[in-house]
């Protein structure tokens, strides 16, 4: 198929993508597709098939073919597929990063960023054959051993989000079929170009025909994998709506689940916050990636004498942010991935002005022309304000003000319902420690805007950030992807 940068490039037409099944694109039953823009020029760059349920079953019944010859490989072996995979995408580093950045929008350094993180799922998971090990206790009563072994799940699917085309997929894909697993990758209809590379490049290493498939589409074929009989397990990365969704009908159909939801993320700002690192790491974690990630700082609480030492440095340090296509020398921050999702941004900021928000700096209506452009936006918002409730995803920071941590704290936990991440900026070791312990999120970052973990530590949300009971990456990865067999022994 050759989807790289440069046969984007050459194309005359947009092409219509194809599926991979059984070690073969194949066209889609459906004729329904949708186009695939490049949201900083709005530059169709392919077209998206809507693929159905007979397509869906096509994926599994050759998920299914490969399984058992895939699961019953040594692990070792299996390890030795992932590391070609590892030196492909070290290979096509660079031509991945600009992918990323024309389907999504976002800049090619927060493309690079999301590529290398990709990748470190890779570096872990060619680790399985120590991942794997079981457990064993030799007598554990007289004359009778007992072991515990690891074995496949069977047949997993992955539904995965515009906002991180590349690393998200990563998250799953190697993990699963390191385990053993064979894999169905349903990427996000919004950006499904970097997905579409990642099966070029298993197949480029090798990987044998079925054990890694891709299925274009939206509800119907994510209503497909999460129904379908053959599918034993799901993993989902999204809204939190249709996370709670997935996660209710993958179980009611008896699936296993872990579905990665919403997210409206604090950051605490203390007044020893220590303001040259602080004011761009606060910036980047707030606009990096035009917003659109689960771990940006939505709401900023500025505790005391932070309101007059970084505010007027943070809104300062907005003026230096240049807006344009993500691969353009100087540019920082890119568009949204859609105009419905401009659009959203700018209805949200408006009813968050008529129940009570300020304006500190409007960036709706700014940037170039053409294309889905946000300019960083800041307000001033009280407790009750649903600035302060309902996820934005754009580069919207709201603001709000406490007199000390233990009333940061306070608002942290009850502004909203999700648990995803949060930050403090400060110089005290009592106030980290104190975050630490009471932040009621499950990933969090001291004087680090976006704490996001490395692929060898879960990504941990909790409340209605996070539906199921294993998270992905790390050795959260490895249990949802593999069953337990627990053997007693006694020989006569």
């Amino acid at each position: 198929m050759g989807m790289t940068i440069e046969a984007l490039a050459e194309q005359k037409v947009p092409a219509i993508l194809k599926n991979f099944i059984g070690g073969a694109w194949v066209a889609s039953t459906s004729s329904e597709k949708l186009v695939v823009p490049n949201p900083a020029t709005e530059q169709p760059l392919a077209y998206v098939p809507l693929s159905n349920a007979a397509d869906v079953a096509a994926a599994v019944a050759a998920a299914q073919a490969a399984a058992h010859e895939w699961g019953e490989m040594p692990p070792p072996e299996r390890a030795g597929y992932l590391f070609k995979l590892r030196e492909a995408l070290l290979d096509n580093r660079d031509a991945l990063t600009k992918l990323v950045t024309t389907e999504n929008g976002k800049v090619y350094s927060d493309a690079a960023g999301e590529v290398r993180r990709g990748i470190e799922v890779v570096d872990f998971a060619c680790g399985a054959p120590t991942l794997l090990m079981g457990q064993n206790l030799d007598q554990v009563s007289r004359g009778i051993d007992s072991e515990m072994v690891r074995f496949p799940v069977g047949v997993v699917a992955g539904v995965t989000p515009f906002n991180f085309p590349f690393m998200v997929p990563m998250w799953m894909l190697p993990l699963a079929i390191a385990c053993g697993n064979t894999f169905i990758l349903k990427p996000s209809e919004r950006t499904p170009l970097s997905s579409q590379r990642i099966v070029e490049l298993c197949a480029e290493a090798g990987i044998p025909a079925g054990v890694v498939n891709l299925v274009h589409g939206a509800v119907e074929t994510v209503t497909g994998l999460v129904t379908h009989p053959g599918v034993d397990a799901i993993s989902f990365v999204g809204s939190e709506r249709v996370a709670r969704i997935v996660y209710e009908t993958s179980a009611r159909n008896g699936k296993r689940v872990q579905a990665l939801g919403g997210a409206k993320n604090h950051i605490i700002a203390m007044p020893d916050s220590v303001l040259e690192q602080s004011v761009p790491n606060i910036a980047e974690s707030a606009f990096g990636n035009a917003g659109q990630r689960c771990l940006a700082g939505s709401v900023l609480t500025v505790v005391g004498e932070a309101r007059e030492r970084l505010l007027p440095r943070l809104v300062e340090h907005t003026e230096t942010i240049k807006m344009g296509f993500g691969l353009d020398e100087g540019v920082t921050l890119g568009p949204v991935i859609r105009g419905e999702a401009r659009d959203r941004v700018h209805r949200l900021v408006d009813e968050g002005l008529a129940t009570g928000a300020t304006m500190i700096r409007d960036g709706r209506g700014t940037g170039p022309s053409t294309g889905y452009f946000v300019g960083p936006t800041m307000l001033n918002i009280d407790e009750g304000s649903p600035l302060a409730r309902e996820e934005i995803f754009g580069p919207v920071l709201s603001v709000l003000y406490a007199k000390d941590l233990d009333e940061a704290l306070r608002l942290m936990a009850e502004t909203n319902e999700y648990g995803n991440a949060g930050s403090i900026y400060t110089a005290s070791g009592r106030a980290a420690r104190e975050f630490k312990r009471r932040a009621t999120s499950g990933m969090l970052g001291v004087n680090v805007g976006v704490a996001a973990p490395m692929a060898f530590f879960p990504f941990s949300g909790r409340r209605k950030s996070f539906f199921g009971d294993l998270h992905a990456t790390g050795r959260d990865g490895i249990e949802f992807y593999t069953t337990k067999k627990v053997i007693t022994s006694r020989w006569f």
